[in-house]
């Protein structure tokens, strides 16, 4: 196994058109706003109304600033993460003024205090916000999720390693071009499970990666192991985080269909819906009194931790155990290389 990229971690800003993160900066500023009530009143009695005086003014500022942020997410994340903080901090002083001048024709009340004072409290909430979303980052950042990835892996392939080459073996003097394509198979597959795989894949990529492991545990399995694929839906150019589909197929397998006296199926279904989304469904066989269920939540807690990390919050994974079926059922949004590369033609125009 290769070794762990140490590479050292870049600041970038946060995407502003992200569900997840424009979420997370109503959440805090919301909080700000209830801090701030909290700091003027004398007694509780009055802190929701006070907290209505403050939250009225910061209302109009926030829906401006999510707004023009996320105009301008792109081009922001193109420039050099300082200049972007502080091109952020202008955009953020602009829209405090435009509030204040615009409040002040309209509701005098609330904008006693001049625009400078706005304009130092819109700095320091922008500050606090792109602080909060720079140590998420770091926490976040790929190398320390690499390195679970592969902690992940490094206890899934020696299980599947030495089953493919028995299964090979068994193969060579019976079966000498069957063999070989399935040799050819296990060096794709442990290929990818040993690059770096950070970057987004195409789903195209993930179902054949997935066929190709599927191909392998068919020679040991045999017909004990049926597969039903849908995928004639399926946009082919999405892009995934990779390594997701497989390591749920395998666990679909190790818990699923070895554990079965007869032959079992694993349907794997996916598709676009009408809402721009990709989902990934799959299901296997479940027995509840079956001793091959432990390490299941390992594999899924690392898939759901990259989704995040790649999604946010506009991803997700569920699964659900009836009394035969345990199905997975992944969500993502529908993003292509080609969209993301417009989306900084435009930026840069």
């Amino acid at each position: 196994m290769g070794s762990i990229d140490q590479s050292i971690h870049r600041d970038a800003l946060p995407d502003f058109r992200n569900l997840g993160v424009i979420l997370r900066i109503v959440c805090i500023v919301l909080l700000l706003c209830v801090f701030a009530a909290l700091c003027q009143v004398q007694s509780w009695g009055g802190t929701f109304e006070r907290f209505l005086e403050v939250v009225l003014p910061v209302q109009p500022a926030l829906l401006l600033s999510l707004g023009a942020l996320w105009a301008a997410s792109d081009w922001l994340r193109r420039r050099p993460y300082r200049e972007g903080v502080l091109l952020v901090a202008v955009l953020e002083l602009g829209v405090a003024a435009l509030v204040h001048a615009g409040l002040g024709s309209v509701m005098p009340d609330l904008t006693q205090a001049g625009p400078e004072r706005y304009g130092v409290l819109a700095l320091a909430a922008t500050g606090l916000i792109l602080y909060y979303f720079h140590l998420r980052s770091r926490a976040l950042s790929p190398a320390l999720t690499e390195a679970r990835l592969q902690a992940l892996q490094a206890r899934i392939r020696p299980h599947f390693l030495f089953n493919s080459i028995n299964a090979v073996l068994s193969l060579i003097r019976l079966e000498p071009r069957r063999a070989e394509v399935a040799l050819e198979d296990m060096a794709d597959l442990f290929r990818v499970l040993m690059a770096d795989n950070r970057e987004l894949s195409t789903l195209a990529r993930e179902v054949e990666l997935t066929r190709q492991y599927l191909n392998l545990e068919q020679l040991r399995l045999g017909p004990r192991l049926r597969v039903e694929w849908h995928v004639d839906n399926m946009p082919e150019d999405a892009l995934i985080p990779p390594l997701v589909l497989q390591p749920l197929v395998e666990n679909a397998v190790y818990h699923g269909i070895e554990p079965c006296t007869g032959p079992g199926v694993i349907s794997i279904n996916a598709y676009k819906s009408p809402r721009g989304e990709i989902h990934l469904v799959l299901r296997n066989p479940y027995r509840r009194d079956g001793a091959h269920h432990a390490g299941n939540k390992m594999a899924l807690g690392n898939i759901r931790e990259r989704l995040s990390l790649h999604f946010d919050a506009e991803a997700g994974l569920r699964t659900t155990v009836s009394e035969n079926t345990y199905q997975v059922h992944i969500v993502m949004p529908y993003r292509t290389a080609a969209a993301q590369a417009a989306r900084v033609e435009e930026a840069l125009a």
